[in-house]
């Protein structure tokens, strides 16, 4: 590893998060000590990284022995096994005041020197470093699920954060074969932020009775050319863990319309019709499921796909207005992040920064809500006949 870098990696919670970054850090060829209060969750993630190494071992893509690997993870009774530790991340429930508990209590073991890292996916990066002495050496590195898997990282410097510990993060992570983006602690830093219209958007299309589930995602794919539909990926995520994460950052945002969740969000809740992990979300699973076929309309499609597209080019846009992000990171985390065909600001360019403002113009003019209002950049380069990208 490369000079500075951290090669004793503390990780409190051995979840699905936690285990994968530690098997990340481990193949990467870092010492690895494995914390979790739960006894049961760590025997899990000890069985769970031991399979997960061995399908890439059989599939020819792991460097070294599963063994060799495997070896140089600890999982540790206590939270002072990390005396030594470099570099410890937290990645446990998405609770402040449990974080906050957390960092102090790893911070009265540590030494001086040690970083320590939050995977938070949307709360204050300040926040946290608040319940420490030495605020500086904390900083957040937020993991896509799963970590062995999905390539991007976000590093997030909070106000209190020493200036070179981005510098120092991004050489770690690159050094695991990881593409870092650096973003301001703002609320759902640059991914989850943007991210938001996808979702919140097509909702809104299915409330007005305009589409139905199965046209929205049909359109997105094979019109719009992303992965998966926003319905079918909320059903994967999980629609408690994306209701969390809208009602999360509209609170942050000052409940700033944008980011306003929906009642059908809530009521799928409510309801318990999470997705696949409760067999029905918006769609049903299993094998006597039976959905409803996608209408076919071209027009219809191209109305949703430039519709949801142009809200998601407003929030990109927004971010580098704001300086959350450059304009190559936020390209970067939304490609690598969650796979969009193409990132929303060389979109943009491609469609025309003028289209974009007149359909952002239309429907706010149309529905008379702030939801729709176009980012004050969008408008300026359009005056000026700008490009994001020359």
């Amino acid at each position: 590893m490369a000079s500075n870098n951290a090669s004793i990696i503390g990780i409190v919670g051995a979840g699905a998060m936690g285990s994968g970054i530690a098997q990340v850090a481990a193949t990467a060829g870092n010492n690895v000590v494995l914390f979790d209060s739960n006894k049961e969750v760590q025997d899990q993630a000890k069985e769970l990284i031991g399979k997960m190494l061995t399908k890439l071992h059989d599939k020819g893509k792991l460097e070294e022995s599963v063994e060799e690997i495997v070896g140089r993870i600890t999982y540790a009774e206590d939270i002072d096994e990390f005396k030594s530790c470099d570099l410890v991340i937290e990645a446990i429930v998405e609770n402040l005041q449990i974080k906050k508990n957390v960092f102090e209590e790893i911070e009265s073991v540590v030494s001086k020197t040690c970083i320590i890292a939050s995977n938070t996916s949307s709360l204050s990066i300040a926040s946290i470093a608040a319940a420490c002495k030495r605020p500086e050496r904390v900083i957040g590195i937020h993991f896509f699920n799963p970590a062995p898997l999905m390539p991007l990282v976000e590093i997030i410097s909070a106000v209190q954060t020493d200036a070179d510990l981005n510098s120092k993060m991004k050489e770690t992570l690159e050094s695991w074969g990881k593409v870092p983006v650096s973003a301001q602690d703002t609320p759902g830093f640059i991914v989850n932020r943007i991210a938001r219209p996808f979702y919140g958007e097509a909702i809104r299309i299915l409330e007005e009775d305009l589409a139905n589930v199965p046209t929205i995602d049909w359109a997105m794919k094979e019109i719009g050319g992303f992965k998966m539909g926003p319905f079918e990926l909320m059903d994967f995520i999980g629609n408690d863990i994306n209701y969390e994460v809208t009602a999360t950052i509209f609170k942050e945002f000052f409940f700033d319309p944008r980011y306003k969740p929906s009642f059908t969000q809530k009521r799928m809740v409510e309801a318990n019709r999470l997705g696949r992990k409760t067999g029905i979300g918006y769609y049903i699973y299993g094998e006597d499921a039976n959905n409803l076929d996608p209408d076919r309309n071209d027009g219809l499609g191209e109305y949703i796909v430039n519709r949801i597209v142009s809200m998601l080019i407003n929030e990109a846009a927004d971010a580098l207005y704001l300086h959350v992000a450059t304009k190559e990171d936020i390209d970067l985390a939304m490609t690598k992040g969650v796979n969009y065909p193409k990132g929303l600001l060389a979109w943009a360019d491609e469609i025309g920064i003028d289209t974009c403002l007149k359909s952002l113009e239309e429907l706010q003019a149309e529905y008379g809500e702030d939801r729709y209002r176009p980012c004050p950049l969008l408008r300026k380069m359009v005056k000026k006949g700008s490009k994001f990208y020359d």
